[in-house]
């Protein structure tokens, strides 16, 4: 009778995934989280539900539930407890972790510094850099592609962010933000990371970096204040912001927001040109595609914002690295009130959870979805696409806000470079994504750099 009741209102059941009494699946996805969402959406199909000890989570894998997750039910939903406490020791109250009024007021008032308009004048500062780190390249060196990378868009985001040159990883400021994203990547991967108030040593160095992020962020905040210089760069937009009633951020929102921007905005898009390099070295025809567009578009002189839509392959390159190995490889939100999705029943207090890893991986939106193929991405095959079959930048109210500068961030970059040099993978070395919260390759991507004259193959 139970059952009939459910049918005749809509209500569908959620499969349960076989797992161990007691702690459910919160061991099999510590050991790779990744490989067991894989496996629940095989063995499951669109939705499932597990359990991390006596927590009830719901794993989502369609478009259609996507969709209804993230625009339809946008606002029954918020970040987790678990998340906010990864996140929030480093970003505060960032537009990452900010939930209800306060993001939305932040939202509408950082929206207009990242219109497409407003990002192109980044363009010139993206390409300048990218020059000036191929130029240090000496032909036969062997170096570690993602350390290149990361320096090379934390310098990119220090200048448009701050009009601050920031030397990567190796400079005080960049070493604090690295040593943050460490702190979110341990709390992350831990159901119950050890507090920062116990003094171990990782604590004690996330709080060092920490404490260097707010001295040296709030000196910056406080010296644009004081001088009302606006010198083209973000912050600067920042504290020219201002809400309906006239009221701008305060010291410690401005900190909270620079310091989000700052982290997401070097690692993700270095994670992404990361792999893009990686597979253009693992398949020469698609390289030789892109060098051929780059060194026919631009004959030799940097690339420039005009230049984009001259170089179509060359986004499409870096779209399918996204879909392949999407830097932001989940999310995760909790229900506010009890709510359906699709006619699935979701109680209040349920985490649901769902891999971008996972879901462009699926053959029904990606034929042969491991195979490295750019020309997914033409414009009408993207068209083709059911809308939340491909979010390598989430969806809905919550979209990165920063999507149209990682893209043209990305463009530039691969075209800047490919018309000077080739990476090519050192032997014996296992490539493999990283099990945290972004896709780094585990170990870094050893790479020989080959000089090539611009406009040659």
């Amino acid at each position: 009778m139970a059952t009939q009741q459910a049918a005749a209102v809509g209500v569908r059941r959620i499969p349960r995934v076989r797992e161990a009494p007691l702690v459910g699946s919160m061991f099999a996805a510590g050991r790779d989280r990744l490989a067991f969402f894989t496996r629940v959406a095989r063995d499951y199909g669109d939705i499932a539900e597990f359990h991390f000890g006596p927590a009830r989570d719901v794993f989502i894998n369609s478009a259609e539930l996507l969709q209804s997750w993230l625009v339809e039910h946008a606002h029954d939903y918020d970040k987790s407890w678990f998340q906010r406490n990864a996140f929030g020791p480093v970003v505060g109250q960032g537009l990452f972790t900010s939930e209800g009024d306060l993001h939305r007021t932040q939202r509408k008032l950082m929206a207009p510094l990242f219109t497409p308009r407003r990002v192109a004048s980044y363009a010139d500062t993206m390409v300048a850099y990218a020059d000036r780190a191929q130029a240090g390249w000496r032909e036969g060196d062997t170096v570690d592609l993602a350390g290149e990378m990361t320096g090379l868009t934390m310098r990119i985001v220090g200048k448009a962010l701050l009009n601050a040159e920031v030397s990567g990883e190796t400079d005080e400021l960049g070493a604090a933000i690295t040593g943050g994203l460490q702190w979110v990547e341990y709390a992350f991967t831990h159901l119950f990371p050890v507090p920062l108030w116990v003094p171990t040593a990782r604590s004690r160095r996330t709080r060092r970096a920490i404490a260097v992020l707010r001295r040296r962020l709030r000196a910056i905040i406080a010296e644009r204040r004081a001088d009302g210089e606006d010198r083209g760069d973000l912050l600067s937009l920042l504290l020219q912001a201002r809400d309906e009633a006239g009221r701008g951020m305060s010291d410690e929102q401005l900190y909270d927001e620079v310091v989000t921007m700052f982290g997401a905005g070097h690692e993700t898009t270095a994670v992404a040109l990361t792999w893009s390099f990686y597979l253009l070295s693992r398949h020469p025809e698609c390289r030789d595609r892109l060098e051929r567009e780059v060194d026919g578009a631009l004959a030799g002189r940097p690339p420039t914002y005009a230049d984009l839509p001259r170089l179509p392959y060359t986004l499409q390159v870096f779209k399918e690295a996204l879909r392949l190995y999407p830097p932001a490889s989940g999310l995760a939100r909790a229900a506010l009130r009890d709510t359906e999705l699709c006619g699935y029943p979701i109680p209040k207090g349920t985490a649901v959870l769902a891999s971008q890893y996972v879901l462009h991986r699926r053959p029904d939106y990606f034929l042969d979805p491991e195979r490295f193929d750019p020309d997914r991405f033409t414009p009408e095959r993207e068209q083709q696409l059911p809308r939340y079959a491909y979010i390598p930048f989430g969806g809905g109210h919550r979209t990165c806000i920063g999507n149209h500068f990682a893209l043209m961030e990305g463009q530039l970059v691969l075209a800047t470079l490919a018309q000077r040099v080739r990476f090519e993978p050192v032997p014996g070395q296992q490539v493999a994504p990283q099990r945290v919260v972004t896709l780094r390759p585990r170990g870094g991507v050893k790479m020989r750099v080959r000089r090539r004259a611009a406009g040659t193959g």
